[in-house]
């Protein structure tokens, strides 16, 4: 009886703790907390998994990342699923579009890792994934606002709605229309290109609407001085993303320079761009790296 009573209190307290800290990340968002900085492992850990995999995914959570980033295709026969490419040939043993499969013949393929080559992991649904974070931590879904409406009734049945991030390119209009009633619920993340003529016209549009949470911002290179202007914009407003996948996304401000100098690479994101939210293909190395600075807890 005594070890019965112990083990609900050791699943109990285990819960309790991974919902505070989905919460925790929730609040950050919703205040535009500053204090720290969130990681988002892009298709999970790939470097020791394949991508888009729950393993891959486990891995992250396992390391204490705040948010995972996946992809999503859509089989033949309606069920959604992990995959980045509209093709199986690059991640996966099988060959040809996704949507010329059903789930029964995906689920006897096998993925592929970083190095192309065959491994034990499996394809998972969006379903299997929600079901892995639920309560851990957040679901930045790329590739989703395609399939918005199939999206949200996963959401509801497993009981993640809170827990997912959209985003997307389309404009403020676009969004209000295609997704208005979704946004209660649902975070959307707008994706601007700095580089664009029209950029800060177009994020003063979103503060003014739709007050996002934060905003994914792109630019290619350290001429451009927009983003100085923009991280004044959005202070106390909305959080500031930022990809350091390759050296065009950030201004050259990437995973492979801050591989040789962490300050150029993460440290200037942050500090000179006030970067609050990083999305990386080094998950471990950056947030060694934000805990150094007591800037991830």
């Amino acid at each position: 009886m005594k070890n019965t009573i112990l083990i609900f209190i050791i699943l109990f307290s285990s819960q309790l703790f991974a919902q505070t800290n989905v919460d925790n990340i929730l609040t950050k968002l919703q205040t535009c907390d500053e204090s720290t900085v969130l990681v988002a492992a892009h298709r999970g850990d790939w470097r020791n998994y394949p991508e888009n995999s729950l393993e891959g995914i486990n891995s992250a959570i396992e390391m204490g990342v705040d948010i995972v980033e996946l992809d999503l295709q859509c089989t033949k026969d309606s069920v959604l699923i992990l995959m980045h490419d509209n093709t199986l040939d690059r991640t996966t043993t099988g060959k040809g579009n996704v949507s010329k499969y059903t789930l029964d013949e995906i689920r006897k393929l096998n993925l592929r890792n970083g190095c192309a080559i065959k491994t034990i992991h499996k394809i998972p649904t969006l379903e299997e994934a929600l079901l892995l974070v639920k309560g851990k931590i957040l679901v930045n879904l790329d590739k989703a606002d395609r399939y918005f409406d199939m999206v949200v009734p996963l959401l509801e049945k497993t009981g993640t709605t809170k827990q997912v991030i959209m985003k997307g390119r389309k404009s403020v209009k676009e969004v209000k229309s295609l997704y208005g009633h979704y946004l209660r619920d649902v975070i959307y993340m707008p994706i601007v290109d700095l580089d664009n003529q029209n950029a800060e016209i177009e994020i003063n549009k979103f503060v003014s609407d739709l007050s996002p949470v934060a905003f994914e911002l792109l630019f290619e290179k350290d001429s451009n001085k927009l983003p100085y202007k923009i991280k004044e914009t959005l202070k106390g407003k909305s959080l500031i993303w930022y990809n350091t996948l390759w050296n065009t996304m950030a201004g050259g401000h990437d995973d492979d320079m801050s591989l040789g100098n962490l300050e150029d690479g993460y440290g200037y994101l942050i500090d000179k761009l006030g970067c609050r939210i990083i999305q990386t293909d080094r998950p471990a190395y950056l947030l060694t790296y934000l805990r150094s600075r007591n800037l991830h807890k």
